[in-house]
């Protein structure tokens, strides 16, 4: 099977191509065939009031795209400038890699996956601004 495999819980939401599809009472495996389609899980969705620190800043211009509130030629400049503000601030070999990778799948226009390896990100941003905080 190929394509992306989505793995739903009981009433879990999931926005397909800017239709928000709720799933019944029981977990679910649904198999996403149609290359570049936009998929976002409602659960994993930053609200735009949660769009307050760099990495999330980011993500959230990903995730619209995914939504389809923005088109990706619009974006693409925002997402590669977020990107390469993050490559300063975050310069670990990991961080790197995330980075690297969330800038070829910008290339390639598969925006799930630059969300995804932004999403990487998150917990070490938390981290930092909790140690500044200190």
């Amino acid at each position: 099977m190929s394509g992306l495999v989505l793995k739903l819980g009981p009433k879990e939401r999931v926005l397909v191509n800017g239709a928000v599809i709720e799933n019944g009472d029981r977990r679910t495996r649904l198999a996403i065939m149609t290359p570049g389609a936009n998929i976002l899980r409602l659960r994993d969705a930053i609200h735009p009031e949660e769009a307050n620190t760099p990495v999330r800043r980011v993500c959230y211009i990903a995730q619209l795209v995914l939504s389809g509130d923005a088109d990706i030629d619009e974006a693409r400049s925002q997402l590669l400038r977020g990107i390469e503000q993050l490559s300063q601030v975050f310069t670990d070999a990991d961080s790197r890699a995330l980075l690297s990778r969330a800038t070829q799948h910008l290339v390639e226009d598969q925006v799930y996956q630059v969300l995804k390896s932004l999403r990487g990100l998150l917990a070490r941003e938390e981290r930092l601004l909790a140690a500044g905080r200190s």
